[in-house]
């Protein structure tokens, strides 16, 4: 296995962390067990200190490795800012990692989560903001590139801003941003990257919540088929994000401003609205092909349902190979 910084820190034995991307705890912990960082998303319908509860037990139930949090610091949390404190030092008691995104790196979360006991990383878009998570007291940093599904938080491509961020901070930096193969992830390490986040190939791993509609768009999906936009900004406007472009016909399409519901940690359905943020997973019904159907520009190496486990291996494996291929024609 590749071991850098990064696995050293946070105690998992291959350098990849899946991104937040399914709304069930399988996905995080199957990764996890494999040697990955899984990673679980906090932004859910109906999330309280009850249901959190529930999501970490069953985290704890099927991985005893490392595993992490993914918390969007958006405008719905500022709005409910002591609710969110909260919901911070209960899952960084229970966790390894807790991972923030979209805001500039907040001193108070970052010293909270660490007083939880948990490792505290920032998913930056920028040379800028890197440095601000640094100064704020991170572990390590996420450099997204503009390449990523779901919300894109900068706008360079992953390798030049690899060579801005690697620079100018001393913590692990983990590259993110259409890395779907072993190939990506060797190029990522040998910018500088100590580790990978891998998001659009898990959303079709086995363990996945993703709805089948929506695995079935991704398995059919090539690189140029995605968009970097606004659209669907209802609920969290003036967020630029990436996904397939046929979800943005679809739901301009769509004849009416509900297109389906989505079903709440407390067991409540809800209504979908046409242009609202969210993921479809298997509980959702509906239109999905008009709902937001988040993907990266490695889409177009996701063709077959796997388990993480066996993602997880080809990616490192291919990796290794890469790297030594590189190692052997570079020579002495």
């Amino acid at each position: 296995m590749l071991t850098t910084r990064f696995t050293e820190l946070v105690g998992c034995s291959a350098p990849i962390q899946a991104a937040p991307v399914a709304t069930e705890p399988e996905l995080a912990a199957a990764v996890s067990e494999a040697g990955g960082l899984g990673m679980l998303p906090m932004g859910q319908a109906g999330l309280t200190p009850e249901t959190l509860a529930g999501l970490l037990r069953a985290l704890q139930q099927q991985t005893h490795r490392p595993v992490g949090v993914n918390f969007i610091i958006s405008p719905r949390f500022e709005a409910n800012r002591a609710f969110w404190l909260s919901r911070i030092e209960q899952a960084a008691q229970a966790v390894r990692v807790v991972e923030f995104f979209w805001a500039v790196p907040d001193r108070e979360l970052v010293a909270l989560a660490h007083r939880s006991g948990a490792l505290v990383a920032w998913q930056v878009g920028s040379g800028d903001a890197a440095v601000a998570a640094a100064e704020a007291g991170c572990d390590f940093i996420v450099a997204q590139g503009i390449e990523a599904g779901g919300h894109v938080r900068g706008r360079l491509g992953l390798l030049p801003l690899l060579a801005e961020v690697v620079p100018r901070v001393a913590l692990p930096v983990v590259a993110a941003g259409g890395i779907a193969t072993g190939r990506a992830v060797a190029a990522a390490l040998a910018a500088g990257a100590e580790g990978v986040r891998v998001g659009t190939r898990f959303l079709v791993a086995a363990e996945a919540s993703t709805h089948p509609t929506y695995v079935d768009h991704l398995l059919q999906a090539h690189g140029e088929d995605t968009e970097y936009t606004e659209v669907f900004g209802v609920g969290w406007p003036d967020a630029p994000h990436r996904v397939l472009r046929s979800c943005i016909a679809a739901a301009a399409a769509f004849p009416n401003d509900i297109v389906g519901e989505g079903l709440s940690l407390e067991g409540q359905r809800y209504p979908w609205r046409r242009y609202q943020t969210g993921i479809a997973s298997r509980s959702t019904t509906g239109a999905i092909e008009a709902m937001p159907l988040w993907a990266g520009e490695g889409v177009g190496a996701v063709t077959q349902v796997q388990p993480a486990a066996t993602i997880l291996a080809e990616l490192v494996t291919v990796a290794e190979h890469c790297l030594r291929r590189a190692s052997s024609l570079l020579g002495p």
